[in-house]
């Protein structure tokens, strides 16, 4: 169950603040000034930038991804791994010419990173041209803070570790028509030894099971036909209010919810942990026919000593048995995963286990990473006696297993029936791609005119690769 949270004010407060920045730049500028809204790493990050957009707009502001025309620059930050750090911190070094030239450009950071704060003092001391720096429990006060900077003519920086309950009603401008995202729950309660995630989002706290139902019911009816579940953990999603029956929300109980919305639409979620994934959810998503049947189930490591070193809360067998259960209920389901390779203290022979369940599952896809440590994390303090060329080559021999094991669902896959919904433009000219209920993304001959449509498709294999070709 999620962790009761103090109570912050309703963003209904941030409006006083909106119309009082609205009228300064009314005055400021000649025009509706720009805003340059850039997330790094996760959907989460993303779907939050979509937020972050509906109150700029509301403000005022009109948007462009042109650096030189921006008047507001604001970097949603990663800290998932120290590449993605070194990335930002790269970028917004280069933003220092921008200022030169225009000495009004406010430039913003928030985000996990900014949360850590030996990273906020660094872009304190070292990034004098950052205007604003603010953490992940204060992001809806965007408006009180740039209201500050508009009066002020000062920086200003909120990093404040107080965590609150989820913020409604905060406005969203989407980057999307047909995919969208709904974010369900944030923070997360599992302390993963690898992991900076629960010390710069937070502790878990879900949304009402109420605001998101009532923001399903708007993307629908504003013609989304993909909209996937955001949390870090959403198997932990535990609504803080309950059903009119006085019965409790959990996760399975909130897929069969939206689900029962009227619409032609799919639903997706991510990201699963193994120890939350319940017989209740895989039930739920086999009796649900707008839930795909693909189910994202991050392992990590196949060896239960690794598992218990990275503190997953679930062994090998347990893995195992969800994804039997799985392929019982979903027999079609499509299975992808994360893995770490060389976690510190792994031996090769740790590392075949691994191997040896990526055969045996034979997952669709895998998502695939060396460790890389992370500064405050107790892995980082961990003995770790292999050097990162023996890791690469383990790394290497996953790749080419999971390669085999690609080329061989594409052959399972040919010769059928899927319906997509077509969602991007293909490599070549005249072709279009969409993804399969399972989220396998496939490429047909096509007009534009069908992006954001459902069309079936019938799959073969051509120079040992899978295609697919409207079916008559």
């Amino acid at each position: 169950m999620n962790k009761k949270l103090d109570p912050v004010l309703s963003f209904s407060e941030q409006e006083e603040y909106i119309n009082l920045v609205s009228e300064i730049i009314k005055n400021k500028y000649s025009r509706p000034p720009l805003a340059m809204v850039v997330p790094y790493g996760c959907q989460q990050n993303v779907s939050d930038c979509e937020r972050f957009k509906g109150i700029l707009a509301k403000i005022g502001f009109a948007f462009t991804e042109n650096a030189d025309e921006a008047d507001l620059m604001l970097y949603k930050t990663c800290a998932v791994r120290e590449h993605a750090e070194d990335r930002v911190f790269g970028n917004i070094g280069a933003l220092k010419h921008y200022k030169r030239r225009n000495p009004e450009l406010i430039i913003g950071l928030c985000g996990c990173m900014v949360q850590q704060e030996a990273v906020a003092e660094r872009f304190k001391k070292s990034y004098p041209y950052v205007d604003l720096l603010f953490g992940t429990h204060v992001e809806h006060r965007l408006p009180e803070f740039l209201y500050r900077l508009y009066t002020k003519k000062g920086r200003v920086f909120e990093t404040d570790d107080a965590e609150h309950e989820i913020v409604e009603n905060i406005p969203i401008k989407r980057d999307g028509t047909f995919k969208g995202w709904l974010p369900i729950m944030q923070g997360c309660n599992n302390f993963c030894t690898y992991c900076i995630v629960p010390y710069a989002r937070g502790r878990e706290h879900s949304r009402s099971y109420k605001e998101i139902l009532k923001e399903a019911r708007e993307m629908i009816s504003a013609g989304f036909k993909d909209i996937t579940l955001l949390g870090q953990n959403v198997n932990s999603y535990y609504s803080p209010e309950k059903a009119d029956d006085k019965s409790e929300i959990n996760f399975p109980k909130l897929l069969r919810m939206i689900n029962d919305l009227d619409g032609d639409f799919r639903i997706r979620f991510m990201t699963s942990h193994p120890k939350d994934c319940s017989e209740e959810l895989l039930y739920a998503m086999s009796e649900c026919s707008k839930v795909s049947k693909h189910l994202h189930l991050p392992f990590q490591s196949g060896n239960d000593r690794v598992l218990k070193a990275m503190n997953r809360r679930y062994t090998r067998e347990k893995y195992l048995n969800l994804i039997s259960l799985a392929r019982k209920l979903m027999p079609d389901i499509s299975l992808t995963s994360d893995i770490i390779v060389g976690f510190p203290g792994e031996t090769y022979e740790e590392f075949c286990d691994t191997l040896s369940l990526v055969k045996e599952v034979q997952f669709s896809a895998l998502f695939t990473f060396i460790y890389s440590k992370r500064k405050g994390t107790p892995a980082a303090e961990m003995e770790d006696p292999f050097t990162r060329e023996e890791k690469g080559k383990w790394f290497r021999e996953l790749l080419a297993v999971q390669d085999q094991i690609s080329k061989q669902n594409d052959v399972k896959m040919s010769n059928k029936t899927y319906r997509l919904l077509c969602d991007d433009y293909g490599r070549a000219d005249g072709f279009m791609a969409g993804h399969t209920d399972g989220n396998v993304c496939l490429e047909f001959k096509g007009d534009t005119s069908l992006l954001g449509e459902f069309v079936t498709v019938e799959t073969y294999i051509e120079n040992n690769s899978l295609k697919a070709k409207i079916k008559e």
